[in-house]
């Protein structure tokens, strides 16, 4: 992936996984910020952070996170890590499923 200015990033930027379930030309990289989020810490690979990383900045990343449901325990280490803030204050750390899973992958 090459190197993609602020005012050029679209949404075919991204790995082509990442938005396979919508109309990506009803992405809005601003308004949908939340969702972009979410997939690339989800399901994104490196290059795809990078994008992120470079559009809406660790601080953006870090303060939306906070406010996700769930998020997978090693993308919640990353961003944990990566933005300085303790787990147990992104939502995803305090709002745990009631009844755990029946296995864990």
């Amino acid at each position: 992936m090459n190197k993609v200015g602020k005012s050029m990033l679209t949404i075919n930027n991204f790995s082509n996984h990442l938005f396979w379930d919508v109309k990506r030309e009803r992405i809005d990289i601003d308004k949908n910020s939340s969702y972009i989020i979410w997939q690339v810490l989800e399901y994104g690979k490196f290059p795809d952070w990078k994008l992120i990383q470079n559009y809406y900045g660790i601080t953006k990343i870090a303060e939306i996170a906070m406010n996700f449901r769930s998020l997978e325990k090693k993308a919640l280490s990353f961003i944990s890590l990566l933005s300085g803030i303790s787990k147990d204050k992104f939502r995803c750390y305090t709002y745990q499923q009631s009844t755990p899973p029946h296995w864990n992958f």
